[in-house]
């Protein structure tokens, strides 16, 4: 930061001022969006919403907050994600707690939340059995539960941390009892035609890609959820094999991928007897989402 940052009696300083020397400062480190990556960090400090922090901008925040912020944008200047930093993050109205053991919940996984509760025939049963394979932080098991309690849920990870974060999150969002966390590397234990839907924001990106993405994420999110083999679809073409035997028929089978793997997922889909295969984008009109239904029915 600029010396002036260091001053002692930076807590004595109004708010304002130490969010614009802060923005600039991260500014200066390549950080993006710096001025919301300062406010999110102030408004955890000051245990205010970052629109909330309007009121505040013309009040010291006192010595203890403002050495507080300097730390916390020294982290984030350095590379680690404001999430992690901040050690937690909504998702869907569900606080969860982030760090290092998964993923950072993202906004293209709430649009993938979408597509399910989308689904009108998965709904129609009394009580749905869905699957999320790879479930990282619990962010999407745990918004089905909530969203949909009829819903019976698995929570599939291979990493015993990651469970162990995601079952750490059921109980801070009062859903412990309506989740079944387990550990594995897919769906495939379960009986065969049992299952009404499978969800997964497998890992996707093309391991020669992965040393190129953003140092916040290369340097800090976990490899293992990031990689997904030579062409990126080693984890998709392994899901699907398990998904085609234990999904009833017409079960449904969802995905978030890459932007240039539409093509090739729907011809993994539809090579292991999935129909009504739809290539869906995000908000940025980027390819994000595979839907399908196993033939049967």
């Amino acid at each position: 930061m600029q010396q002036n940052e260091e001053r002692p009696d930076a807590g004595e300083r109004p708010l304002v001022e130490l969010l614009d020397a802060g923005s600039a400062y991260l500014e200066r480190k390549g950080i993006p969006s710096p001025r919301v990556a300062c406010e999110l960090l102030a408004g955890r400090l000051l245990n205010a919403p970052r629109l909330g922090l309007h009121a505040l901008l013309p009040l010291p925040v006192g010595a203890a907050r403002a050495a507080a912020l300097r730390r916390g944008l020294a982290r984030v200047a350095a590379g680690e994600p404001v999430q992690y930093v901040l050690g937690e993050w909504d998702f869907r109205g569900l606080t969860l707690t982030v760090d290092r053991r998964a993923l950072i919940p993202r906004p293209e996984t709430e649009l993938l939340i979408d597509h399910v509760l989308a689904a009108q025939a998965l709904w129609r049963n009394e009580q749905p059995w869905v699957v999320d394979v790879g479930t990282g932080s619990g962010c999407i098991a745990l918004s089905l539960a909530q969203e949909r309690p009829q819903a019976r849920l698995v929570a599939i990870d291979s990493s015993s941390d990651a469970l162990e974060l995601a079952r750490e999150n059921a109980v801070r969002c009062g859903l412990a009892t309506r989740v079944d966390f387990r550990k594995g590397s897919g769906c495939g234990d379960f009986l065969a035609g049992s299952i009404d839907a499978v969800v997964s924001n497998p890992p996707y990106i093309a391991s020669g890609v992965v040393p190129t993405l953003d140092r916040w994420i290369c340097d800090h999110e976990p490899l293992a959820a990031l990689d997904g083999g030579p062409d990126g679809l080693t984890c998709i073409r392994a899901i699907t094999r398990d998904a085609a035997m234990v999904l009833k028929p017409g079960g449904c089978l969802f995905y978030e991928i890459g932007d240039d793997q539409g093509p090739a997922v729907r011809d993994i889909l539809e090579s292991h007897g999935f129909a009504d295969v739809t290539i869906g984008n995000d908000w940025s009109g980027l390819v994000r989402f595979a839907t399908a239904r196993l033939r049967g029915v």
